[in-house]
């Protein structure tokens, strides 16, 4: 689908007709206008107000059309911590959603962010230990492949994308940082090897787990984060669980402007390990982080790329050189940070 074909009169006529559908089998009734408040190259969203408060369609394109059945997997093994479908068409890319309420990003003002996040990472830990043996199952729903032992061919479809982006809109600094990131190749593939090693199992990576990907209760105990749920499953990717830590973590140092070694990024992430405490000695898991999240960092430029590529070759807009800041930040000291 293109973004001409989902804001047609007649794709959301059907999306509407389908919308009143699946609301009817579950016994609500839709109440107002379906608006279409979210359409990008990648997906679109729909919103309707029903009986039962606000639902939403989100319509996904070909490259992240697994999200659908994934949700499957999502709501027979960990129904608590996600959004859990009223309707979902995976021929179509289709799902219905309820309302989530307040995301954490909403809540930062009212909020302290580091214990939030304390009581967030372990959260989504339990639910990466939880699926973990169900590897292959994510694997053949179509979702990408970032284990260890691929990466190495990753980083060089990385460069590959990246040097296309370079090669057009680039400048002899882009090229300097494009040269010495794939002049890590090297280093890059004994990252891959010690981490194909590591103690803690491959498992689903959110792969874009930032505060606005998290909804959060706002009727709780003051100060505290009450039910979490995790939303938006569009980047996942099968990796070291760990390299979600890569934006987990790294959006915390951005947000409060510190950097990875603060107390205020590592208690919220010995708090996420302590959910593998029974795997590993806590300085072999800090270890596994690091390796993790630079690994990841291949991933994450594999990411924007995508998105880049799905909003048209000539993209030269805010995001345009995305990938390249994400490549290049294997050349940081720090392992953590937000890309």
């Amino acid at each position: 689908m293109t973004i001409g074909q989902w804001s047609s009169d007649a794709w959301l006529g059907e999306a509407e007709a389908w919308l009143d559908q699946q609301l009817a089998a579950n016994g609500i009734r839709r109440v107002g206008e379906v608006t279409q408040p979210h359409l990008r190259p990648w997906a679109t969203v729909l919103r309707a107000p029903t009986t039962r408060g606000v639902v939403w369609l989100k319509a996904a394109g070909a490259e992240t059309a697994f999200e659908v059945g994934l949700y499957g997997l999502l709501e027979r093994v960990v129904p608590d911590r996600i959004l859990v479908p009223i309707a979902r068409d995976a021929g179509r890319g289709w799902m219905l959603l309820p309302d989530g309420g307040v995301r954490l990003g909403e809540r930062l003002d009212d909020l302290d962010l580091v214990e939030a996040m304390v009581e967030v990472l372990p959260r989504y830990g339990q639910l990466q230990r939880d699926l973990g043996p169900h590897t292959d199952e994510l694997l053949g729903l179509g979702i990408a492949d970032m284990r260890a032992a691929v990466m190495p061919e990753r980083f060089q479809e990385a460069v590959a994308a990246v040097g296309r982006y370079v090669g057009r809109h680039g400048n002899e600094g882009d090229r300097e940082t494009l040269r010495q990131a794939e002049a890590m190749a090297g280093r890059f593939q004994g990252w891959c090897q010690q981490l194909g090693g590591a103690a803690v199992g491959a498992s689903l990576d959110h792969n874009d787990l930032h505060f606005w990907n998290v909804f959060v209760d706002d009727g709780g105990a003051p100060g505290t984060v009450g039910q979490v749920r995790f939303y938006d499953w569009g980047d996942s990717v099968v990796a070291h669980p760990f390299a979600s830590m890569l934006l987990g973590l790294g959006m915390i140092g951005l947000q409060l402007e510190v950097p990875s070694d603060d107390p205020a990024v590592i208690r919220p992430r010995d708090a996420y390990l302590e959910v593998f405490g029974d795997l590993a000695s806590h300085a072999e898991l800090v270890e596994e982080l690091e390796l993790a999240c630079r690994v990841g960092k291949v991933g994450r430029a594999l990411s924007w790329d995508r998105a880049m590529r799905l909003q048209g070759e000539e993209e030269t807009g805010e995001f345009a050189d995305a990938p390249l800041r994400a490549l290049g930040s294997l050349l940081l000291d720090s392992a953590i940070v937000a890309v």
